[in-house]
């Protein structure tokens, strides 16, 4: 066997221009909307008040972007197309970037990796200049014809890395993340009128808009899904945005748009942040449709960590988490019906419209009344039809006899203090209460003559973890001894977790005790829960331990970390049932204590809690538009 090849040191070479920016490409440019968002970039930064953007077959074939910028001159033209050649890094310690680029490698990179054509007109200039690079070969400036700003082609993308091309994925999905990239630099730019278009089909057109009706449009979302502002500061930081009600979800994160900076990033910071902020009100497994901007002093961040610019580092990540979760918290800490309230919306609805509702203070008589529904069910049926609420201004009172209606003998005649009790319950956000529907679901009327339906458990649930959740923060939930202590037998596994965390169950008002071999003995339970079943709720606190690795008796925050998932269970056992009749009094009742109650628009386990049908829905619904 010959080894003399083997002996002979390797020879260092210096690499070719051409392949040096073929790696270099790869770094910057791995798909057409990589390309495309450099591209726009670069728009935005030449001061442009429209972008007009084309591509063919996901911008694997072409891409067009064209602006009315500043245009360049043919010397800064020769510049643009070569590496680290930039106007815009006036601070070469690279901490107070200004503009959304500053390297100097988009154009080349591209022009490494397809066939490119920039052609632009300095504004006063009396013709335009055209450079072409292809397989990065640069040619020389040429005269044309061109109006002023800057149009740059980019074609038959990855022709000279045939690798990277034959990894691209489908049209339709390389449009798919183009098209969030462009919605993403749009919604940091509200200024500049955006156009885009795939295949000669118009996806977006945007006008120069302010922040709120950009975010809007960019989200896709409007009154119906509940936007909220969001507004927090923490030292110098300062965030700023619009979220969506917890029952607005999606199942990728691409409806969170975040900026830092005026830039958009893809940042895992600010997107666990978010994660964890709607946490105890989303569904598991769905994402938050928001639009974030973080003000952060730049020498507390860097941008320059990778190529693409959408990642970031901190110099307190932890204050920027707090600042995102505890914002994204004030801002979901709203009442049922009162999500998403904007006076800009309110009164393109009406003068009956135009004011905002605060709910009331809480009083001792819904209270008294809120209480009931701990009471055993009734079980004289299972629909209840309240006394009946007076008809809203536009709908015409039944020339029918009463007898001649098909609910006639469910009717129950009410006197006229009920009756305007009725009508003053309509406005409130979630109205008066009018019927109950299959033993679940409330019926009620607003004053603008829309329906609401409320599910009573999870709205239930709702409230009693809130309840939970405020004592155990104060200190300590207020426990109920039992009359007779209760012995629950479970698996053995299940035994020694519950006594693993005997302490911090006490903190939750339940105090258990061994009882011998596969038996634990109860003596309290949570005041809120006390008529509850000791063993169905310890079953299910078992199992919600047991699922958790990290929950060991020797991490003293284990159970913290869980702390809200448990009050969620527990709430769920002390919440009325569906199948529960309600009376009148206490459907009202639930609903004014749902419009007090935050994050009441979702229960424990992310479902939303009521849904809202206006007469503009009906009408759909009925084909009348």
């Amino acid at each position: 066997m010959n080894t003399s090849h083997a002996n002979t040191p390797p020879v260092i070479r210096r690499l070719s221009e051409q392949v040096v920016n073929r790696i270099a490409a790869g770094e910057v440019i791995e798909r057409p909307a990589a390309a495309l968002k450099e591209l726009v970039e670069n728009a935005i930064d030449s001061g442009a008040r429209r972008i007009h953007i084309r591509l063919d077959s996901g911008g694997i074939d072409r891409i067009e972007v064209t602006d009315d910028g500043c245009g360049m001159a043919p010397d800064d033209l020769r510049l643009a197309v070569e590496r680290h050649c930039t106007s815009k890094l006036r601070d070469e310690t690279l901490v107070r970037i200004s503009t959304l680029g500053f390297r100097g490698e988009a154009l080349p990179s591209i022009g490494a990796a397809a066939r490119l054509t920039v052609t632009s007109r300095p504004a006063g200039s009396d013709s335009a200049w055209s450079i072409r690079v292809e397989g990065g070969v640069v040619g020389e400036p040429q005269p044309c014809a061109g109006p002023p700003g800057t149009r740059v082609l980019v074609e038959d993308m990855f022709f000279a890395t045939p690798a990277r091309r034959k990894f691209l994925k489908s049209p339709r999905v390389e449009s798919g993340h183009a098209e969030n990239v462009v919605r993403r630099l749009a919604l940091s730019a509200p200024h500049i009128a955006f156009r885009l278009e795939f295949d000669q089909r118009v996806i977006l057109d945007l006008p120069a808009q302010d922040m709120p009706a950009r975010v809007a449009a960019i989200l896709e979302a409007g009154q119906a899904d509940g936007l909220l502002p969001v507004e927090g500061e923490r030292g110098e930081l300062k965030l700023r945005g619009y979220i969506c009600a917890p029952s607005v979800h999606r199942a990728t994160a691409n409806g969170q748009m975040l900026l830092v900076n005026g830039r958009p990033v893809v940042d895992p910071v600010l997107r666990t942040a978010v994660r964890v902020a709607y946490r105890n009100v989303m569904e598991h497994g769905r994402h938050a449709v928001v639009a974030l901007s973080l003000e952060i002093p730049p020498e507390q961040v860097d941008v320059n960590v990778h190529p693409a610019k959408t990642e970031l580092r901190y110099a307190d990540s932890a204050a920027v988490r707090a600042l995102v979760i505890g914002s994204l918290g004030r801002a979901l800490g709203t009442g049922a019906g009162v999500a998403g309230v904007r006076p800009d919306l309110i009164q393109s609805r009406g003068p009956s419209s135009s004011r905002i509702w605060y709910p009331p203070e809480r009083s001792a008589d819904a209270a008294a009344v809120s209480t009931r529904l701990a009471m055993p069910p009734d079980q004289s049926g299972d629909v209840a039809v309240p006394s009946p609420v007076p008809s809203p201004a536009g709908f015409a009172e039944s020339s029918l006899p009463l007898a001649a209606l098909p609910s006639a003998r469910r009717v129950i005649a009410e006197d006229a203090q009920t009756r305007a009790d009725s009508v003053a319950a309509m406005d409130y956000p979630l109205g008066a209460a009018m019927a109950q529907v299959l033993g679940t679901y409330i019926l009620s009327q607003t004053a603008d003559g829309a329906l609401v339906l409320v599910d009573q458990h999870a709205a239930h649930e709702r409230l009693t973890h809130e309840i939970l959740r405020q004592q155990y923060m104060g200190g300590e939930i207020r426990a109920q001894r039992l009359l007779l202590p209760e012995v629950v037998d479970l698996p053995a596994r299940q035994v020694d977790v519950l006594l693993g965390f005997v302490p911090a169950l006490a903190r939750l008002g339940i105090e258990i005790e061994p009882f011998g071999g596969t038996a634990v003995l109860v003596r309290t339970m949570p005041a809120l829960l006390e008529k509850e079943n000791p063993a169905a709720m310890l079953r299910d606190l078992a199992e919600e331990l047991e699922a958790d690795d990290l929950s060991t008796p020797a991490q003293a925050d284990a159970l913290d970390a869980r702390m809200d998932a448990i009050i969620a269970r527990m709430a769920c056992h002390g919440s009325v049932r569906a199948g529960r009749k309600l009376t009148h009094e206490e459907m009202n009742a639930l609903l004014r204590d749902m419009e007090r109650t935050p994050r009441s628009g979702t229960c424990s386990h992310g479902r939303p809690t009521w849904l809202k049908l206006e007469k503009a829905d009906l009408e759909r619904m009925f084909g009348r538009r």
